[in-house]
């Protein structure tokens, strides 16, 4: 029996799980098999304001963090996730950048990693505070 994406990911409720104990083994199997062999919904199992039915038709609420699980998981989530961390990035470079052009060094086009860019404004502005002092 293939499964789709979304029963993957929901593989933890008993409702998409294997229904027969025997073929899963172990702790799996005494976990399982009271949920399946036992027809009476568990303490705040939530069916009962959604129209009664059988159990195991329909899984229990997802908490707020599986819901966030869930929707960070897409597609699309993750592409527009990306594209903002992209823009984002490349304004921290734009500003080390700007930051770069104030600071004196020699050579003037001698390239800097980010720390040694925070290293050296720390050391020109104490240097400037000190100008000022005197």
């Amino acid at each position: 029996m293939m499964l789709s994406p979304d029963q993957a990911a929901d593989s933890d409720h008993p409702s998409s799980a294997p229904s027969d104990p025997e073929s899963l083994g172990g702790a799996d199997a005494q976990a399982l098999s009271c949920c399946v062999s036992d027809p009476e919904p568990a303490e705040g199992g939530g069916s009962e304001g959604r129209g009664g039915g059988r159990p195991g038709l329909h899984p229990p609420p997802l908490s707020r963090e599986e819901k966030r699980r869930r929707r960070r998981a897409t597609a699309k989530y993750r592409s527009a996730h990306a594209t903002r961390e992209r823009i984002r990035v490349e304004a921290f470079n734009l500003a080390f950048a700007e930051l770069r052009k104030l600071l004196p060094t020699l050579p003037p086009d001698k390239k800097l990693s980010k720390i040694e860019i925070l290293r050296l404004a720390i050391c020109y502005i104490s240097y400037l505070n000190h100008v000022l002092d005197v």
